[in-house]
């Protein structure tokens, strides 16, 4: 019987199928190692590490943007890092903003909280991440007016919810937390592609493994 990784804290790699799925409907003339992807936000989490494993299994050109203390372990970073270069790929850490997403195909996020998570870490990631979340500004700071927005989901992207409200009420982030709802609405966005490709890669995971 096989046992399929739907999610841990650790590691996400059916969203990282989904991913990928979508970023080839939407770059279907490139390949992978010719995309360019920045994770930009707290890369310590289980996107953060599956992007490391992206990576390593297609030569993507990460970059990880964030402030150093979110960035992945250097174990893992090392390791993914040998194995992207094997596929024709890199992957960069930096917290210079403007470098990082410099030219990017795919600017991709995730929630920098999340719930359960004691409210005293809410305030400490928050000013951490402030100047990470993607806006309007960072994507014209790509240069690529096709650039694309990718998010895992859920997204903390307006104050309409009650968390939203307590967000904007607490720590003065209006109009959205990792990510603002312009952009989260706009025509970069491709989240529901994404969505919706969860249930075509996790269907062709079990097809694969029970089919055996």
């Amino acid at each position: 019987m096989p046992v399929w990784n739907g999610l841990t804290n650790e590691f996400h790699p059916t969203q990282l199928l989904a991913d990928l799925l979508t970023m080839k409907e939407h770059l279907p003339g490139k390949a992978f190692n010719q995309m360019t992807l920045v994770y930009a936000g707290d890369a310590r989490n289980n996107m953060g590490n599956s992007m490391l494993e992206a990576a390593a299994l297609t030569g993507l050109d990460l970059r990880t943007v964030a402030p150093s203390a979110c960035w992945p372990e250097a174990a893992l970073v090392e390791t993914c890092t040998a194995l992207a270069k094997q596929q024709g790929g890199n992957i960069t850490l930096t917290e210079d903003i403007a470098a990082g997403v410099k030219g990017a195909d795919f600017i991709y996020t995730d929630v920098w909280v999340s719930m359960g998570e004691a409210k005293e870490k809410w305030a400490e990631r928050i000013a951490l991440l402030r100047d990470y979340q993607v806006n309007s500004a960072m994507l014209a700071l790509t240069g690529n007016p096709q650039v694309k927005f990718l998010h895992c989901l859920p997204a903390f992207h307006d104050d309409q919810t009650t968390l939203g409200k307590q967000m904007a009420a607490d720590y003065g982030l209006h109009g959205g937390m990792e990510v603002t709802d312009e952009v989260f609405e706009s025509a970069a966005s491709v989240v529901f592609d994404q969505a919706e490709n969860r249930m075509h890669t996790i269907k062709a995971v079990m097809v694969a493994t029970l089919s055996r």
